[in-house]
């Protein structure tokens, strides 16, 4: 048996050594992350290490003297493998199996924490800023009795059993957007996320595609560029604005706009992590009870940070996630961290300024796409 270990930066490329060195029947026994080069200990790159096997043909080709090194130290380690005989295939593969399982609890296995191709999809999640409890919690349950059959499955099928299994956990979750079952639509988060350009794309879209009444209400007399920006937005969509300066200001321009299809409200930002603007939110999303609210996120924005904003408006009903910035990263983890822990689903993705374009619904299959579809670059 030939055992050897093969290193590349991708393992599409690793795989095109292992099929050249050891042909189509070499068998993989484990893989993991390594980190290579480098000056001084910083800049190192990521490389995936293979362990791969072949039992060569025929068994009386003398093997270069590494090899019979390799194979005399898998012999003590493991003194159960038996040699060869005239059952030839069969005891090869059973030895192969043996060899695998030993590997996998072996030093090569230090780091992984599953079979090579269910880790590498492992790896691709956390690459995502997925929460490592998050990925054991999406691919543990994909993992069958038999080791062999774990071991053997291809990454695509993988990912597409783990798309699967991400769809089963975000069961329950709303992925609709605006259906106008509410008239007034509040627009909450931070500053600088984008709820005003957000709010204009969502009224030229109500307007423009589905014949709607729109009204503006903005709270945000903070920013000075912020209410201007709207006033620009309602001179071009012809659609009337109102500026409240107070809860009183706020509830008069909501019983001025009672007979329009959609108020949409924006509320500002640079204070939430005040309590008495939470509870100013609070008094307003319980107005007549025709609110919907919505929680703007940026999608550059830390993990951590967005669990803290998340964090600050848990006494305000959100309704769903809007995401922002889409295009402005290639990091989309933290979609699905949001959605599995706050059991709220997401009602659109925005990915650019334009005006009623760049943004849209989503779906749990297209934020598996994002996640799960294509690795980040290292």
């Amino acid at each position: 048996m030939k055992v050897k270990k093969f290193v590349a930066p991708t393992m599409p490329e690793v795989m095109k050594h292992v099929r050249k060195e050891l042909g189509a029947d070499a068998v993989i026994l484990n893989s993991k992350v390594v980190h290579k080069g480098g000056f001084l200990g910083l800049f190192k790159k990521r490389n995936i290490e293979v362990i791969a096997a072949l039992d060569p043909q025929p068994a009386k080709v003398q093997p270069k003297e590494s090899a019979n090194f390799e194979k005399r130290n898998v012999a003590q380690s493991f003194p159960s493998v038996s040699k060869p005989d005239s059952n030839g295939n069969a005891q090869v593969l059973n030895e192969v199996r043996e060899l695998r399982k030993w590997m996998e609890k072996s030093t090569f296995n230090q780091d992984n924490l599953y079979p090579v191709s269910f880790q590498f999809v492992y790896d691709r999640l956390v690459s995502q800023e997925v929460k490592p409890e998050l990925a054991k919690q999406i691919i543990d349950p994909l993992m069958v009795a038999d080791d062999n059959v774990s071991s053997e499955l291809e990454v695509e099928a993988i990912t597409t059993m783990v798309c699967n299994e991400i769809e089963k956990q975000l069961q329950g979750r709303e992925f609709v957007g605006i259906d106008y079952s509410k008239k007034i639509i509040h627009l909450v988060g931070p500053t600088g996320v984008g709820k005003t350009t957000t709010i204009a794309k969502l009224a030229a879209n109500s307007v423009l595609k589905d014949n709607k009444r729109v009204a503006f209400i903005t709270t945000d007399t903070y920013r000075i560029a912020a209410i201007d920006q709207l006033k620009t937005y309602s001179k071009i969509l012809n659609i009337p604005l109102e500026i409240a300066y107070s809860l009183e200001d706020y509830q008069k321009a909501c019983d001025k706009f009672r007979d329009y299809d959609l108020i949409l409200v924006d509320t500002a930002g640079r204070n939430f992590r005040n309590q008495k603007y939470v509870e100013e939110l609070q008094q307003m999303t319980n107005y007549k009870q025709e609110v919907d609210t919505y929680l703007v996120l940026s999608l550059t924005t830390r993990s951590n940070d967005l669990e803290e904003i998340v964090q600050q408006f848990q006494h305000v009903p959100i309704k769903q996630f809007v995401f922002t910035k889409k295009d402005e990263t290639r990091t989309y983890g933290s979609i699905l961290n949001l959605c599995l822990e706050k059991g709220i689903g997401v009602a659109y993705i925005t990915t650019g300024q334009d005006v009623p374009d760049d943004i849209a619904n989503t779906t749990v299959p297209e934020i598996c796409q994002m996640i799960v579809g294509e690795p980040v670059d290292e």
